[in-house]
């Protein structure tokens, strides 16, 4: 019968040779390398969201330019023709038989009444600080979503370190067990716990390493690169406490929060397109002024004509054309104010959930930190122990295992507060500290 020390001898020699250093033991020299800063200001310029905020930003600038100069200024109109006839006839501006017919002329229209002109410039208005209302609120979440794309990249690049770290661990102690079990000091089924132990470490840096691609390729597209980037590494200080109390913080959201700010906004460009819309009951009063030349030939001088007219239109019916857009304006007007509604409702809510968040992950990277303290001095007593022959495998890979992850947890801690601080400044539109990078 083969004795177990050397079926784990045979095991020991088949396993495979230690692994490639992790892609966080390995040098990203190839790639380009963003700090936060960088990486929100290169993603403030390719967002999509962000571009279009913009381009509605300019659209709204040009309609309130748009409506003021049609409320102070006249439309003018130009025109010049000429005509000719297969028969000469009558040509009233030379007062001749001619087959050719010419005519320039300058007309001046101002709306002095009617046609929502002021509702116009309120509407215009409102919705250049909808614009840029909706343009704030855009770039921190542009900033928002960077944020959470470069931290996945730093949070990534440290659990592979981790990972690496574990595997260095079961390679160390794999070692161990080999010299113990070819000198019989222990069974066959520690070296093959710290086998399975080195195979489940071996299978943590791949997914960690594929996982870190991820996020470098990730932050490449946020930033407009067609590649990888990688991220430029953060003080490891515990995020300070924040400058508010919950009810300043809850205060100041329904004060200046980009949201409330775009909703109410939009709220009153809504209220203004519908005043609009009503004043198309009234009737329009047009003031008009015409001038022109006429003659036979280009450039006309025989004959000119100049008018004044003061037009009153008075509308009756339309086919239900005015109670239609007054009905759907109503609707948007009321669509507004209920969204505005739900935003002031939910400002408690929101920043409750951003601003304990936040104060939790603080909580827990000290209880993390503790913990990494903890599990290290674990494993190093149960190591020598082991060493000794004075406790099991089993306690061994346990302390290993919780050393793991009680790291892995501070890491995530660590990022998740970094990212809550973000969620509080997206919602509040402002930053709350410098930015150390």
């Amino acid at each position: 019968m083969i004795a177990p020390r050397v079926i784990a001898a045979a095991l020991l020699a088949l396993l495979p040779p230690p692994a490639l250093p992790s892609l966080a033991a390995q040098t990203a020299d190839s790639l380009p390398l963003v700090s936060l800063a960088q990486a929100r200001r290169l993603a403030a310029a390719v967002d999509p969201e962000l571009v279009a905020s913009r381009a509605d930003v300019a659209t709204a600038g040009w309609e309130r330019r748009s409506a003021r100069a049609d409320l102070l200024t006249p439309n003018l109109f130009a025109g010049l023709s000429y005509i000719r006839f297969s028969e000469p006839f009558f040509n009233f501006g030379t007062g001749d038989i001619s087959p050719n017919a010419t005519s320039a002329t300058l007309e001046a229209r101002y709306v002095a009444l009617g046609a929502g002109k002021l509702s116009e410039v309120r509407r215009a208005g409102a919705s250049a600080a909808s614009a840029l209302a909706n343009e704030t609120a855009s770039s921190f979440r542009s900033a928002l979503v960077t944020d959470a794309a470069y931290y996945a990249v730093l949070a990534e690049l440290e659990l592979s370190r981790v990972a690496a770290a574990r595997l260095s661990r079961a390679l160390e102690q794999l070692g161990v067990a080999r010299v113990r079990v070819q000198a019989g000091e222990t069974i066959a089924t520690d070296s093959l716990q710290l086998v399975l132990e080195v195979n489940r470490a071996r299978l943590d840096v791949l997914r960690r390493d594929s996982a870190l691609i991820v996020s470098r390729l990730r932050l490449g597209r946020q930033i407009g690169l067609p590649g990888p980037a990688d991220a430029r590494a953060v003080d490891s200080l515990p995020p300070p406490p924040l400058p508010m109390t919950f009810d300043e913080a809850v205060a100041e959201l329904r004060t200046r929060g980009p949201e409330l700010l775009a909703a109410r906004a939009e709220e009153r460009r809504a209220a203004a397109s519908l005043g609009a819309e009503r004043e198309g009951y009234l009737p329009d009063v047009t003031l008009s002024a015409t001038t022109g030349a006429y003659d036979s030939e280009f450039f006309p001088s025989a004959t000119k004509r100049s008018q004044f007219a003061v037009t009153v239109s008075v509308p009756i019916w339309d086919g239900a054309r005015r109670e239609l857009s007054v009905a759907r304006a109503r609707a948007e007007r009321d669509v507004a104010r209920a969204v505005r509604d739900d935003l002031d409702r939910a400002a408690a809510l929101g920043m409750a959930e951003v601003f304990n968040g936040y104060r939790t992950a603080r909580a827990g990277i000290e209880l993390a930190m503790v913990g990494v303290a903890v599990s290290t001095e674990t494993y190093r007593v149960q190591g020598a122990r082991y060493r000794e022959g004075e406790t099991t495998i089993l306690d061994l890979l346990e302390a290993q295992v919780a050393l793991s992850q009680s790291e892995a947890e501070l890491v995530q801690a660590r990022y998740a507060a970094r990212l809550a601080l973000s969620h509080i400044e997206a919602r509040l539109g402002r930053r709350l500290f410098q930015d150390p990078n």
